[in-house]
């Protein structure tokens, strides 16, 4: 009888999602700049030092920004983000939109044969970024739930209600801001979205539909070499930017493309 393997440990990570704006509109030695400075300005933080030096902290480049996921307290990326947030008054070119939220993350092996990590935590992570603009720190219902708890964190707290995000989901989000640091704003997505009556987008006195487009799921020729991370990764990472560009209605559909 063969043995039985252990599931693999599920363990709640508290993940901060940093979004360079407008990244994909530059050069490429601009980008790079941009990334570079972002890299300084994270590695300077203290919740980022701390969390390191305690082995509480993976961090995962995701082409226009990074996701750190602490290990250690749903405080940490909050006071991450708002460190990131003072040390951008001293770099007005790079301009930041950031989401926190708390979840449920698995270790993965890449496509490179290293250790990563994957699952809910980090993509509520990125939804909860995705309705944000630059300067906005957003985190998820469930984050401010745990800060609300504290009188300190209670008055930087304000409640902006669902935000509808990919494939129709809604979540509730929660923006972050002091006299000094974040932005009170309302994220253009939620004002978009409470324009809209019935799924129908109201330009002037005449109603216009959006268009829908689909997007398949990646998939490899030869199944032995398939990393699913990985493809959905693509997947949403393709939606991200083609809704951001185009304005339009995009979702994943089952299939591959190829």
């Amino acid at each position: 009888m063969s043995e039985l393997k252990s599931d693999p440990q599920l363990e709640i990570a508290h993940v901060l999602f940093i979004d360079i704006v407008g990244s994909s509109k530059l050069l490429t030695n601009e980008q790079s700049e941009l990334l570079r400075g972002l890299n300084q300005i994270v590695r300077s933080t203290e919740q980022f030092r701390a969390a390191e030096a305690a082995g509480k902290l993976i961090r995962l480049p995701t082409g226009d920004g990074m996701a750190l996921a602490f290990f250690s307290s749903p405080e940490a990326p909050v006071r991450c983000a708002l460190e990131i947030s003072k040390a951008l008054q001293n770099y007005p070119k790079l301009q930041l939109r950031m989401g926190v939220h708390s979840g449920p993350v698995d270790a993965v092996v890449d496509v490179n044969d290293r250790s990563n990590i994957a699952g809910a935590g980090i993509s509520m992570a990125q939804r909860v970024m995705d309705c944000a603009d630059a300067g906005h720190i957003l985190i998820s219902k469930r984050i401010a739930e745990d800060l609300a708890q504290y009188s300190k964190w209670q008055p930087h707290l304000h409640d902006l209600g669902e935000c509808e995000v990919k494939h129709g989901a809604k979540i509730d989000i929660v923006n972050v801001y002091t006299d000094e640091l974040g932005n009170p704003a309302t994220p253009d997505k939620l004002k978009q979205q409470r324009g809209k009556t019935g799924g129908v987008e109201t330009i002037g006195s005449k109603p216009q539909r959006k268009k829908r487009i689909a997007v398949l799921p990646f998939k490899p020729l030869s199944p032995e070499n398939r990393d699913q991370a990985l493809e959905l990764g693509m997947a949403d990472a393709l939606i991200t930017k083609l809704s951001d560009q185009c304005g339009q209605w995009f979702f994943a559909l089952g299939g591959h493309i190829r």
